[in-house]
């Protein structure tokens, strides 16, 4: 066992952002990188920190949860938002960069810093402590095989299908009643009925919407078992209306009879300020579905803290795995981080990077681990991917809905204006000595 010593695998957004938060305190790093010996089907680059999917990392403003947590990241010390500083190309409050520069930049600031990246794949759980584990959603088949033998294959997940979340706040109880199926289970669901004109109108234009491409390696086949709204609807104008529309069992109070058509919401954290649409998990644009899961009355003015999606990441059962901390429970000197965690985005990655960093650091001297305090956005985020409460868990990204709930018109201003305070006196507290 290496004693002084951080190793990382991976070294994307949240292994860069681990080494770099590790190199900065004193301590020998290395960066375990099989580009460009192997490359995933998605990466081109020989450099670190790539991003695949856009050059957009989100937007800056504190109006979004996004720009709060840069800000938090900014506070951290993030090489990530370095980068993207340094080579950010015009594109109004949305931070977008040179995806070339970008990577290269990243790639030069942690070679200077003395970072030693070996390039090749590793199949194996290596034996260094502290360990943090970064390999991303396209992790090779042969070292997610080591994952699953260290958390169990029931625990990893290879292909993530989500159904939209809304805000609760948003939701038109007018429109909308709780109950649950038959009575059973207490009030646990929003109820948001339709009649058969509503349902009528919703599934013509459900058949005609746009939808998102897959990628190139994405075998769209592998959803069957979590098949697509749009793809049901496509199989018979009723075919919902068995499946995750069905009325059975409910009745509306308002009318005292079964709606003709029933989309439920479940709650997704335990303060019940996020609801997930049940069995809605979709292709959809992100546009078409706000215009076509707004013709359903109750979310009519729904505000969206994620859209649905389909598309391959590999990702652990988290909450049943990790601590707050990042730290794998059954043995807490393996941390992970980044996409695998079930963080969605690449500043959501990047943050857990940075927590994986800070965290494997202070176990090397000796120190206990630390998690920002839940008013953060960061902390919240870290909170809700260990949150062992969630029932059913899919990646999640920042939003609002996880931090502490604010009353008043100007709850969101409030929330990250707390979140930049919090976070800025956490770091003095916590980690300045």
């Amino acid at each position: 066992m290496s004693i002084g010593k951080v190793v990382v695998l991976g070294g994307g957004l949240a292994g860069c952002e681990a080494a770099y938060a590790a190199v900065k305190a004193g301590l020998k790093v290395v960066i375990h990188e099989m580009k460009p010996v192997r490359f995933s089907p998605a990466h081109t680059m020989e450099t670190l920190g790539e991003l695949v999917c856009s050059n957009s990392l989100k937007s800056e403003s504190l109006e979004n949860a996004s720009g709060v947590l840069k800000e938090e990241m900014r506070l951290l010390g993030s090489v990530v938002l370095e980068a993207a500083d340094t080579t950010r190309v015009p594109a109004g409050k949305t931070l977008a960069v040179d995806r070339t520069e970008f990577s290269a930049f990243i790639t030069a600031r942690l070679v200077a810093l003395g970072v030693d990246i070996i390039r090749g794949e590793v199949t194996g759980l290596p034996s260094d402590r502290p360990l943090v584990i970064a390999t991303g959603p396209l992790t090779s088949d042969s070292f997610a095989g080591s994952i699953q033998s260290l958390v169990g294959a029931e625990s990893l997940n290879f292909y993530d299908a989500v159904a939209p979340i809304v805000y609760a706040d948003s939701i038109d109880m007018d429109n909308a009643f709780r109950q649950s199926r038959y009575g059973k289970g207490g009030d646990d669901y929003i109820n948001c009925p339709m009649n058969e004109e509503e349902y009528r109108m919703f599934y013509e234009e459900l058949v005609k919407a746009d939808t998102a491409s897959a990628r190139s390696f994405e075998d769209m086949r592998s959803f069957e078992a979590c098949m697509p709204i749009e793809v049901m609807a496509h199989r018979g104008p009723k075919t919902l209306l068995f499946g995750p529309m069905r009325p059975v069992g409910l009745i509306d109070p308002r009318t005292g009879v079964r709606p003709f058509a029933v989309v439920q919401l479940r709650s997704e954290n335990a303060s019940m300020t996020l609801y997930n649409l049940v069995g809605f998990q979709t292709r959809l644009t992100f546009g078409e579905q706000k215009r076509v899961l707004g013709l359903i009355p109750a979310l009519k003015r729904a505000e969206y803290a994620r859209y649905g999606k389909l598309h391959r990441n590999s990702y652990i059962d988290s909450p049943r795995l990790l601590t707050q901390t990042g730290q794998l429970r059954a043995e807490p000197s393996i941390i992970f981080a980044g996409q695998m965690t079930g963080v969605e985005g690449y500043v959501e990655s990047s943050v857990s990077g940075i927590m994986a960093g800070i965290n494997a650091a202070r176990l090397i001297r000796g120190l206990g681990a630390v998690c920002p305090p839940e008013t953060t956005v960061t902390g919240a985020l870290m909170r809700h991917i260990s949150d062992i409460s969630v029932k059913k868990f899919s990646p999640m990204n920042a939003n609002f809905g996880l931090l502490p709930e604010v009353k008043g018109r100007d709850r969101r201003e409030v929330q990250a204006r707390r979140a930049c305070e919090d976070m800025a006196r956490w770091i003095n507290d916590c980690l300045a000595t």
